[in-house]
């Protein structure tokens, strides 16, 4: 018998994971807050699509409203539980789990930020495993039970990075690979921290700055004057890593001192990041329809993970003894769009 897996929060990220899961013969079974979202997926099933046809399904997969995961009590015990809900939601998403889950179980931190220290504090380090969406991927609900991937399939290169927060490679990171490698490609880490705030680095570049100002992917890259704040914002946050003595990888193909250099004014360094980010804005490399999760958050009227990104490098870069002066502005931008005050627009960032 396989393992029995719980995806919490089955949103873009979530509801893609479990899905595709679903479709590749595992025991899935998807959980949600969303009302219209699982009725929608028992009804009509969860519709997966992406930049080509062969990518299209429909998926039947068991779906669940959080009022009612106390029937899991009477079913056979949960292996792995994914916890893919917004950041801001963590700890009581692990709570919700932690009494369903098998003697080995562990749960599977696969969000934004860092989170497994959350995770940790209610279920134990032991119990805890990190799951990092790369760079190549990028996806949308879009509508009750449907969801989109944004960028291309590319199943020679990981999208999906597993790992122990001790750094070893143990047989249960080799089993997630081995269910998340016929999805989207995947990969073990032994520099799971690093991999963390690499990441972070991408999501405090890019989220905030389209929540703030309206722009997806391609039109935020390409505009002179966003973009200059996106790289300052990848530098602020290259810098913390460093100063927190994290092992930074590539942040979006970026070796981290050249984003940190041209962050601070190398001129050279600049021209090569600025070509890059230019290069990555093509329809070829990433759907127009693409927004990064904050945006999509903001559009839907929903609590943005600001404070949980943005927020979180300006909580560490105090930690560390340095400043990160343009997330800590991004953050007050964003939540005064979240409020209302002020409308989404490329201007608020202009004098940033």
């Amino acid at each position: 018998m396989g393992k029995r897996i719980a995806i919490i929060g089955a949103g873009a990220v979530g509801g893609y994971l479990g899905g595709h899961l679903a479709r590749t013969g595992q025991d899935v079974t998807l959980i949600d807050p969303w009302p219209e979202h699982v009725e929608t997926i028992r009804r009509q099933g969860l519709q997966l699509s992406g930049m080509t046809e062969a990518e299209d399904c429909t998926v039947a997969v068991p779906t669940m409203h959080i009022t009612e995961v106390q029937g899991l009590s009477k079913q056979r015990p949960i292996d792995i539980a994914i916890v893919a809900a917004k950041s801001y939601d963590t700890e009581w998403s692990t709570v919700l789990i932690r009494p369903y889950l098998a003697a080995q179980g562990y749960v599977v931190s696969a969000q934004n930020s860092i989170n497994e220290e959350t995770i940790a504090g209610v279920v134990g380090w032991g119990r805890t495993v990190g799951c990092i969406l790369a760079n190549n991927f990028a996806v949308d609900l879009y509508e009750p039970g449907r969801i989109r991937r944004t960028m291309p399939l590319d199943l020679d290169h990981a999208s999906i990075i597993v790992g122990e927060v001790h750094g070893r490679v143990t047989p249960r990171v080799e089993e997630l690979r081995a269910l998340f490698a016929p999805i989207d490609g995947a990969a073990a880490t032994t520099n799971l921290w690093g991999v963390r705030w690499s990441k972070l680095c991408v999501n405090g570049m890019r989220n905030g700055v389209s929540a703030a100002t309206g722009m997806g992917g391609n039109a935020r890259d390409a505009h002179p004057i966003i973009r200059r704040v996106v790289i300052r914002l990848g530098g602020e946050a290259v810098k913390v890593g460093r100063a927190l003595g994290y092992d930074l990888e590539r942040i979006t193909g970026i070796e981290p001192g050249l984003l940190l250099a041209a962050s601070e004014g190398d001129e050279a360094a600049l021209v090569a990041v600025e070509a890059h980010m230019v290069k990555g804005t093509s329809a070829q490399a990433r759907s127009n329809l693409q927004r990064p999760s904050m945006a999509q958050d903001m559009a839907k009227g929903r609590r943005t993970e600001i404070g949980e990104l943005n927020g979180f490098i300006v909580a560490k870069a105090k930690e560390a003894g340095v400043t990160a002066p343009t997330h800590e502005r991004l953050v007050e931008i964003v939540r005064r769009v979240e409020r209302g005050e002020v409308a989404p627009s490329p201007e608020l960032l202009y004098d940033v």
